[in-house]
C-alpha cells in the first residue's frame, strides 16, 4: 500500500502563487509516475501534471507556463509550484503515483483563487 498526505492549499487572490507538497510513504518501490489531478465542483477530475521517474514532465495545456512539477529523487515527496493563479484553478488537487500499474491517491486539498 501506499499512502499520500498532500499539504499547501488554501486561499489566494488571482495572480498569486501557492505550492503543494505530497509526502509519500509506504511501499514506494515501484513507483514510477507521480503527479497532480485536480477536481472542480461538477466537472470530472483532470491531470494538472505528471513527472516521471525519469524526470520526464507533462502538463496540461491549461497550466503550461505556470505550474512546476518536482519530485525528489527518493520518490518520497512531490510538489507543485503553482503561479499566476486564475480563479478556474479553483479546485480540490490531488497527489496520485501509479506503482505497477495501479493509482492511488490522496486525500486532496482545497484551492481557492478569487478574482
Amino acid at each position: 500500500q501506499v499512502q499520500l498526505v498532500e499539504s499547501g492549499g488554501g486561499w489566494v487572490q488571482a495572480g498569486g502563487s501557492l505550492r503543494l507538497s505530497c509526502e509519500i510513504s509506504g511501499s514506494i518501490f515501484g513507483i514510477n509516475v507521480m503527479g497532480w489531478l485536480r477536481q472542480a465542483p461538477g466537472n470530472l477530475r483532470e491531470l494538472v501534471a505528471t513527472i516521471s521517474s525519469g524526470g520526464r514532465t507533462n502538463y496540461a495545456d491549461s497550466v503550461k507556463g505556470r505550474f512546476t512539477i518536482s519530485g525528489d529523487n527518493d520518490k518520497k515527496t512531490v510538489h507543485l509550484q503553482m503561479n499566476s493563479l486564475k480563479p478556474e484553478d479553483t479546485a480540490v488537487y490531488y497527489c496520485y503515483v501509479e506503482r505497477f500499474q495501479r493509482q492511488y491517491w490522496g486525500q486532496g486539498t482545497q484551492v481557492t483563487v478569487s478574482s
